[in-house]
């Protein structure tokens, strides 16, 4: 065995939000690196691209549907993976959304509802359903995806920034709690990167080149930037790592 090692081999993963952009990357990089994945959304068509794309890197792939913010569907979605698989040792919360862009004393409450049910109480309910399962099986690797915005607010997106701060502590939190049932739980926290939900802030190119001129790299993050990160507090490599938050922003934050 490597003195650091990074394989996943023999492990189960769930990625929750694992249909495209960061989640997909993560789901791939772990069946790259001998994991069999499940990958969960809100829609099935999505997911099961995805899980195809698993299935042919040689590893057992599931798409389960499920909206982790509702206890039903996420207990269903646990419940269906330790009947495949028998256990779960990585989860990754990346489930989230951002309905609302403006100032904060605009912003109607259905906006803080809902970005509050999918990246707070959404990874809340998840982790507490997989926690147990890890708690009997001996420990696991929870990864929960905040974002630099939860460390300064992001301009027009207040509500995104409050709900990637809380769950910044959440992590925390659980990393202090879980830590004697040998469950790690570290976040990572990424500046813009390419994806459909932060296209807002890219997809315009001087928007974008403005962006990008704010990094000390000088570019926008890939999704495959995350997963390389989530890799490392997924496996053994980060084995003594737990109640962090490593920022993913191509030098944004400095």
């Amino acid at each position: 065995m490597s003195v650091v090692d990074f394989s996943l081999e023999g492990k189960v993963a769930l990625v929750a939000g694992g249909s495209r952009g960061i989640g997909r990357a993560c789901a791939l990089a772990f069946a790259e690196n001998g994991a069999d994945v499940v990958v969960s959304s809100r829609k099935l068509p999505d997911l099961e691209v995805v899980a195809e794309e698993i299935r042919a890197r040689g590893r057992k792939g599931m798409a389960v549907a499920a909206h982790i913010a509702k206890v039903e569907e996420s207990t269903n979605l646990v419940e269906k993976v330790k009947a495949e698989f028998g256990r779960i040792d990585i989860l990754v919360n990346n489930a989230g959304t951002n309905p609302y862009f403006g100032p904060i004393i605009d912003a109607e409450e259905w906006a803080w509802d809902t970005t509050m049910n999918v990246n707070l109480k959404g990874p809340f309910i998840l982790s507490q359903l997989v926690a147990r399962v890890m708690q009997e099986q001996g420990g696991g690797s929870i990864i929960n995806t905040a974002s630099v915005g939860g460390m300064r607010p992001a301009q027009m997106q207040g509500i995104y920034s409050v709900t990637k701060a809380s769950l910044i502590m959440l992590t925390r939190v659980m990393a202090m709690e879980w830590g004697k049932y040998n469950i790690r739980v570290n976040a990572v926290a990424p500046g813009v990167i390419k994806t459909r939900l932060s296209e807002e802030l890219w997809k315009e190119p001087a928007v974008g080149e403005a962006v990008a001129k704010r990094t000390a790299l000088g570019r926008l993050g890939e999704p495959e930037d995350v997963a390389g990160a989530v890799l490392y507090l997924a496996s053994d490599a980060s084995s003594y790592v737990t109640g962090e938050t490593i920022v993913i922003g191509g030098g944004s934050v400095a």
